[in-house]
C-alpha cells in the first residue's frame, strides 16, 4: 500500500509564546531633550508667524515681531546646546534629542538666512 499525497497541505501552526512584541530596557527620554524639543517647536512656530504676520502687513515688520525673532533666535541656541547635550548621554531614547537638534538647526539656519539676505539686499 503506497500512501497518496495530497495536493492540499494543512500547516498548522504551535502557539507559542510571543516575545518579539515587548521591549523591556532601561532607556529612558531625557529631560533635556524632552526641553530641547519644546524649544524647537516654540522657535519654529515664532519664526513662521513672524513671516506670516509680516506678508499679510504688506512686508513690513514691526518691532514686536523683531523682538519675537531675538527670543526665538535665543531659544533655538540654547536649545540645539541642549539637543546636542542630551544626545551624547547613554541609555536614553533618541527620539526627543534628534527632534530637538533638527528644529533648532533650521530655526538658527532662519535666522543666519535672515542676515545674509540682509546685507546682500
Amino acid at each position: 500500500m503506497s500512501k497518496k499525497k495530497s495536493k492540499f497541505k494543512f500547516h498548522i501552526k504551535r502557539l507559542e509564546p510571543v516575545r518579539d512584541k515587548y521591549m523591556f530596557t532601561d532607556n529612558r527620554h531625557p529631560e533635556k531633550g524632552i526641553i530641547s524639543a519644546v524649544l524647537g517647536c516654540i522657535s519654529v512656530t515664532t519664526y513662521v508667524l513672524a513671516v506670516l504676520f509680516t506678508y499679510n502687513n504688506g512686508g513690513e515688520a514691526l518691532i514686536q515681531y523683531a523682538a519675537a525673532g531675538f527670543v526665538a533666535a535665543i531659544f533655538s541656541v540654547a536649545g540645539l546646546i541642549l539637543g546636542i547635550m542630551s544626545r551624547t548621554e547613554k541609555d536614553i531614547f533618541k527620539l526627543f534629542p534628534n527632534l530637538g537638534i533638527i528644529l533648532n538647526s533650521l530655526a538658527v539656519a532662519f535666522v543666519v538666512f535672515l542676515i545674509v539676505l540682509n546685507f546682500v539686499a
